[in-house]
């Protein structure tokens, strides 16, 4: 008969299942790593923000009781001062009754399409005595932290 047939390791079976779950576990912990560093950069931006956003709110409530009303005025965003010229804007301010004192309740803030602003929740006490509470929106223009919307 013949001679023996060398030794030969058996064909291995191939297993495309295991292999497609091992990219698919690959692709999924890649995403949530992704998720969690973006879920980071976004509590760092948010933190970050609180000091200067309650300090913008501060000074503007600030100019606005000392009468101040052209810096006030330099602190509102480029859309509130489209809305507001500044001789507008002053003689609201100085319409009674005005503002004498304030309070700074809250500050919260977030980001809208990767970018982020504030609420400033504010007590205000005008010179009749009375109290009520308003929201500042502030909002970040070329760097620089400005009081958007109406401001009270």
């Amino acid at each position: 008969m013949g001679a023996a047939q060398p030794w030969s390791r058996p064909a291995r079976r191939r297993q495309p299942v295991r292999a497609g779950l091992v990219f698919v576990g690959a692709g999924v912990a890649l995403c949530c790593i992704g998720v969690a560093g973006l879920g980071a950069w976004n509590v760092q931006v948010v933190t970050q923000a609180a000091g200067p956003v309650r300090e913008t709110a501060d000074g503007f409530l600030r100019q606005v009781t000392a009468g101040d009303t052209d810096g006030a005025y330099e602190q509102l965003c480029a859309d509130s001062r489209s809305r507001w010229s500044q001789l507008g804007f002053t003689s609201w301010v100085r319409t009674p009754p005005v503002v004498r004192d304030y309070e700074i309740v809250d500050v919260s803030v977030a980001t809208r399409g990767g970018r982020p602003h504030g609420t400033v929740k504010v007590k205000l006490t005008r010179d009749t005595g009375s109290t009520e509470q308003r929201d500042l929106t502030v909002v970040q223009e070329h760097g620089d932290w400005q009081v958007c919307g109406d401001p009270y």
